[in-house]
């Protein structure tokens, strides 16, 4: 049973039907999906959803599919977990990391999105889905579209890191590399989704794709005993996950599973890429297009289609944001790795580094709760790290060896020798 009204403008709010289109003819806005709140009301409630699967399909009723889920039967439900070793580090009371790094089947938030899209599109009778990507969706599109028996393209930039193009292309898609940045691949697949029928899941599928994003701030509310944090710290690229968590609080709020909205939203941005934050220091209302330049390439979108929400939502939260250099970056990948066993992506290293940044400056309060948003697995992106984090000793296989080696190191401590590099 379906709970979707239509699609909705963002802007003039005007009224469509169910179907593969994502702008308002009127007026050029962003469409989204509409729901019958009043009927989810009557059916949903914490012990439903608690019952539910084990995955983002616990919340159906408030995802915009009509007849069952076809697609991602184990998407989501990732943990969340007290941070006590990063708290420490950091001074907090009470830090938490919801972590899509390990999110089913392609290890990134990714995997919810996917699954909506691809259970919408073939409800919607496509057989061949796309996408424009900066890595993490061309795995997930890749993966779960030859589960699902779809013909797949992916465009990524041509100047993808070696992990995420391996990773899209072992499922065995058409994989095509622009000679470009994001914003060029997505200028090109606009181009081409008006000329083939596909579904292109983040074009013109998209109103219904973005509402997979929701399942991360569900989840986070559900497993912190149905409340909100008072702090969100959200890695940003074109804005969707930060304004999607941010509707998902509202809508448990709405239909009555929480008893209030108490979080304060935070966007995280590299430096070489941050036009939503520097939006929100200069209190504009305008988003400036920027051309990318930091290692975070999956958050390097120029020109992100839902930045003027995600400066919305964070103005509405009362949050604010962080953008950090590609040293920070790094420094932050190796920070949630030496403390909580984590190895995040980029983008993971831009938020570890973006809340380190707000908590010393006092936007976040060390007295209260915040969670760290990590959304994606390091392995995809070696590269970022590989020159700064040592290198193995080598001995022969000998006790003898070993021993001299040891002894030769006598001032590395905790007996973790084995992986940091040798003094000079």
């Amino acid at each position: 049973m379906s709970y979707v009204k239509n699609l909705k403008c963002r802007e003039c709010h005007r009224t469509y039907p169910k179907e593969a289109i994502y702008v308002c003819e009127f007026c050029f806005g962003s469409l989204e999906v509409d729901y019958d709140y009043e009927r989810i009301k009557s059916v949903l409630s914490r012990e439903k959803i608690e019952k539910g699967p084990k995955s983002i399909w616990r919340y159906r009723e408030l995802l915009p599919i009509d007849g069952p889920p076809t697609v991602g039967f184990h998407a989501g439900l990732t943990p969340l977990f007290r941070a006590e070793n990063l708290a420490k580090e950091l001074g907090m009371k009470e830090l938490y990391i919801k972590d899509d790094s390990v999110c089913h089947p392609t290890l990134s938030f990714k995997d919810r999105v996917v699954a909506v899209a691809l259970t919408k599109a073939k409800e919607l009778g496509f057989k061949t889905v796309a996408c424009a990507s900066t890595g993490n969706l061309a795995g997930s599109v890749s993966a779960q579209a030859a589960w699902a028996g779809l013909n797949r393209f992916i465009f990524i930039p041509a100047d993808l890191e070696l992990g995420k193009i391996v990773g899209s292309l072992t499922y065995a898609p058409n994989l095509v590399a622009v000679e470009g940045n994001y914003d060029d691949v997505n200028r090109l697949c606009a181009e081409i989704a008006s000329r083939y029928r596909w579904a292109f899941v983040n074009i013109n599928i998209r109103p219904y794709y973005a509402e997979g994003s929701k399942t991360y701030g569900y989840e986070v509310m559900e497993q912190l005993g149905w409340r909100t944090p008072d702090h969100v710290v959200v890695p940003v690229a074109s804005g969707s996950l930060l304004s999607k968590i941010w509707k998902a609080f509202n809508e448990f709020d709405k239909l009555g599973l929480i008893s209030g909205v108490t979080a304060k939203v935070h966007a995280a941005q590299a430096e070489g890429c941050s036009p939503i934050v520097t939006a929100l220091k200069e209190k504009s209302d305008i988003i400036k297009p920027v051309k990318p330049k930091t290692i975070a390439k999956s958050l390097a979108i120029g020109n992100p289609a839902d930045g003027v929400y995600a400066c919305d939502a964070i103005r509405q939260s009362g949050g604010s944001g962080a953008a950090v250099t590609d040293q920070e970056i790094i420094d932050g990948i190796k920070l949630l790795a030496g403390t909580e066993g984590i190895f995040t992506e980029t983008a993971g290293g831009v938020t570890v580094a973006a809340a380190k940044k707000l908590i010393e400056e006092g936007v976040i309060s060390r007295k209260e709760s915040c969670v760290i948003c990590i959304t994606g697995n390091g392995l995809k992106t070696q590269e970022a790290v590989s020159d700064h984090i040592g290198r193995p000793y080598t001995i022969k296989p000998t006790l003898e060896s070993f021993e001299r080696t040891l002894r030769s190191e006598a001032k590395v401590k905790d007996e973790v020798w084995l992986t940091r590099h040798p003094s000079p």
